[in-house]
């Protein structure tokens, strides 16, 4: 296929299965082969897929038709394989974070620049439908200028469900124990603050807060040394927008995303779902008649409902170019076009949006509220 790109991967656990899903989604990217250092695993998701596997990742890194390595590892082992990797000449696409310290983030996007290769980082949601959707209505003026934001990444008391059962479509186990040791908010504060960087611009300055809540996750958990479970942050943008972002594994599930502005509040439902319903609520205009009913019938009883409605009236999207393949609820996220995306700006010479300083400035910001840290100011742009 004309413009097409190789590309490998290095690690074969759960969230690889989510980007072969979404693989069908771009027929510009072929895979030409994956490595995992898991030789069972490796093994039991080549089968699956019925997918090349490397023998090691130096034959994965020297593979000459191979242009973008895309790195699956766990986050303590990003920073050596994304550095292994732009030493050996190839792009990388990594998941976040890009490293476990600001300082070997930067040293990674440094030596991108230094070899003329792009370096990028996911989550891919900031590149959904939904947040384009979004950046359309803004754009439009229809809430005036956005002054306040509440970032939402409560995935639910997963340590209380059956978690140790979970398993991804080719048999991988969901990493829970490993989850829970290094901290929800490195692994989920990604997904909303790509939103509010693409949307709003650099963050001048994060005060953060995080805690280990709840130390016994269950079973084979009791005398782990468990990273944080709840973060909150108030992240102060240049733009002269506030955001608070709070992330936790405890809360009832929620990942929504409100943005108040001068002349109203739009609501997203769901960061996770590639074309969640968005929500306005113009400030003086008479709210929707189901609105006005429930409070009728709240006051009129003198208790509140067991459930919540979402703000405002649902936007349209203006169009719909196509089904896309996309993981079950709740993950419905198109996990490749981060990778085509940057495919795409590579062929064109040009720097995708999440790559380089920006991906710097998104692993510091994560780094930040993940450590606590009370005034900080993240690295990048």
């Amino acid at each position: 296929m004309s413009g097409q790109t190789d590309i490998a991967f290095i690690g074969t656990g759960f969230v690889a299965d989510y980007y072969m899903t979404t693989m069908a989604n771009h027929p510009q990217l072929r895979l030409a082969g994956v490595w995992d250092s898991d030789p069972v695993r490796l093994k039991q998701f080549c089968n699956y897929w019925k997918i090349h596997s490397y023998a090691s990742e130096a034959e994965s890194l020297s593979d000459a038709a191979v242009s973008i390595i895309v790195n699956l590892t766990t986050p303590e082992s990003h920073y050596a394989v994304n550095k292994a990797a732009l030493l050996a000449g190839k792009h990388v696409y990594c998941e976040k974070p890009l490293a476990m310290t600001a300082d070997e983030a930067r040293e990674l996007v440094a030596l991108s620049a230094e070899k003329g290769l792009v370096l990028a980082g996911a989550p891919a949601n900031a590149l959904s439908d939904a947040r384009a959707h979004c950046a359309d209505i803004l754009a439009s003026g229809i809430i005036g200028t956005p002054r306040l934001a509440y970032a939402e990444m409560e995935d639910g008391p997963v340590f209380r469900d059956k978690w140790q059962e979970w398993r991804s479509l080719s048999g991988a186990k969901w990493p829970a124990v490993h989850e829970f040791e290094i901290g929800c908010t490195l692994e989920h504060a990604g997904y909303a603050a790509s939103w509010l960087v693409s949307l709003f611009g650099p963050v001048a300055n994060v005060a953060a807060f995080s805690a280990l809540t709840f130390p016994n996750k269950g079973p084979g958990t009791e005398s782990l040394v468990l990273g944080p479970d709840f973060s909150v942050g108030c992240l102060t943008f240049r733009s002269g927008l506030v955001a608070r972002l709070t992330t936790g594994l405890a809360a009832p599930r929620d990942r929504s995303l409100t943005i108040a502005g001068d002349k109203g509040t739009l609501v997203v439902r769901d960061l996770w779902d590639n074309r969640s319903p968005i929500h306005v609520e113009l400030a003086g205009t008479k709210r929707p008649l189901l609105h006005r009913l429930v409070d009728r019938l709240e006051w009129q009883l003198q208790r509140k409902f067991p459930f919540r409605l979402t703000a405002g009236k649902p936007v349209a999207y203006p169009h719909h170019a196509g089904k896309n393949t996309l993981p079950a609820y709740p993950s419905q996220i198109d996990f490749v076009r981060g990778i085509a995306v940057q495919a795409d700006a590579i062929r064109s010479g040009v720097q995708p949006l999440f790559s380089g300083e920006t991906a710097l400035h998104l692993t510091d910001i994560v780094l930040a509220l993940n450590a606590g840290k009370r005034d900080h100011t993240p690295a990048g742009l």
